[in-house]
């Protein structure tokens, strides 16, 4: 069998160049975490608030953009960096958690994780100056780095196989929700009263959040502790799964999808609030309202994908994107609206599946994999969600929409190639 008929649903057959066994461990098909248990409810409610908690706090400053730029007289493209530093530093951060803990454990790096990112939220609430809340912004993008590819190393390694894809989806939907919630809330908030009021509030209630998710999670019971950092396992391990004909694929569409994703409502923002359209802040805020149909799609993906296959879900993701997308460059306002629902349902079942998928076509060390799929997810974040405040400055929307048509292009061709290795397999 060719790389390139390697079944990419399952691990694939180890080549002539095998990683060492340290590396690729098996998980134990025992004491799994089984649909209809307590322990599985539990389970889904913790990593839910967990996706709530993390995203809320990454975007709750999308909206504050413009408040930003006439606070701190600062232009667009630096008013995102208070966003594409934080996604930023969180890429470069889940490489650090997702080798910790091999060594601490899944459930307590969570949830010091998100306990540290709340408490900074509160801080950059209080802090005067611009430069001082961008640096505050970073290490709380640092320090969120321990939830997202441990939560998604724990439930592939305690969830049974057959509902993996139904979990993921739901802490996807958890992200989906916590967006929703931190944008919306956040630009209601700072009309009512201001910015800093909203980013305080937020940060109190993600704090609740974390002590949550610390009652619910049960411990481990699949995770095998490694003694000590020992950075050549940790480098053989992601050069293994990097060796994967199927894994760069999907870490490479995460890092696009995303990118399109921050890139749209980055300069929409700024879109809606000028002519023709004069929204207001809270009116603005009320457009990520649309989050909700994330919150649906993300779950339906995983069911759809555990059922139909994933790669003609992922394919159909990235189509109705592209589809939402040429929907933002109408006029009317109901038509940017629809465009809008379009792009974050088509996200949101891009990335339920995308990061399913890395679960289950990792050969061990799924921490590893997750790590390697969030870096690129939360690079595409943080360098494209940025490159698209150069288009808007020289073209407006249109040149927008044109570089995230390209990108789209680029998803859209890489997940085609994966349906149809999975197809031939």
């Amino acid at each position: 069998m060719t790389a390139s008929a390697v079944r990419l649903d399952r691990p694939p057959i180890a080549t002539s160049t095998p990683a060492p066994t340290s590396v690729h461990r098996a998980v134990p098909a025992t004491g799994v975490i089984r649909p209809g248990t307590a322990a599985y409810a539990r389970t889904r409610l913790a990593l839910f608030l967990a996706g709530f908690s993390t995203f809320s706090l990454l975007y709750a400053v999308q909206p504050m953009l413009p408040s930003f730029t006439s606070e701190f007289g600062v232009g667009a493209s630096e008013a995102s960096l208070a966003l594409s530093l934080t996604t930023g530093f969180l890429a470069f951060s889940i490489l650090c958690a997702g080798a910790v803990s091999e060594a601490i454990g899944r459930r307590g790096l969570m949830f010091g994780s998100m306990a540290c990112g709340a408490l900074l939220h509160i801080a950059c609430a209080v802090v005067p100056g611009w430069h001082t809340i961008l640096t505050l912004r970073a290490l709380e993008g640092f320090m969120l780095g321990g939830v997202p590819a441990v939560a998604m190393a724990y439930l592939a390694e305690e969830i049974d196989p057959r509902a993996l894809g139904a979990s993921m989806g739901l802490y996807v939907g958890g992200t989906a929700f916590g967006g929703m919630m931190g944008r919306l809330g956040m630009g209601a908030l700072t009309e009512l009263a201001s910015w800093r009021v909203a980013l305080g509030t937020l940060g109190v209630i993600d704090l609740l959040a974390a002590l949550g998710f610390l009652w619910l999670l049960p411990p481990s019971r699949n995770f095998v502790r490694r003694k000590g950092v020992n950075a050549a396992y940790h480098f053989e391990a992601w050069r293994a799964h990097l060796r994967n004909p199927g894994l760069p694929l999907l870490f490479v569409t995460g890092f696009l999808v995303l990118g399109v994703f921050v890139a749209t409502f980055n300069y929409l923002t700024f879109r809606l609030s000028a002519a023709p359209y004069g929204l207001s802040q809270t009116q603005i805020s009320l457009v990520f309202a649309v989050f909700l149909f994330g919150v649906v799609a993300s779950t339906a993906a995983g069911r759809l994908a555990d059922r139909f296959g994933r790669g003609p879900v992922l394919t159909a993701g990235v189509g109705i994107m592209a589809l939402g997308l040429g929907l933002t460059l109408l006029p009317m306002l109901a038509m940017v609206i629809f465009g809008i629902v379009g792009i974050t349902v088509g996200f949101f079942v891009a990335h339920a599946v995308a990061s399913g998928w890395v679960g289950r076509m990792a050969v061990g060390s799924k921490g590893h994999a997750a790590s390697l799929y969030l870096l690129a997810y939360y690079l595409g974040s943080s360098c494209l969600g940025s490159a698209g405040g150069w288009f808007w400055t020289h073209g407006g929307w249109t040149t927008v929409a044109g570089f995230n048509a390209v990108l789209l292009g680029l998803a859209g061709t890489i997940a085609g190639r994966l349906w149809w290795t999975e197809r031939r397999s």
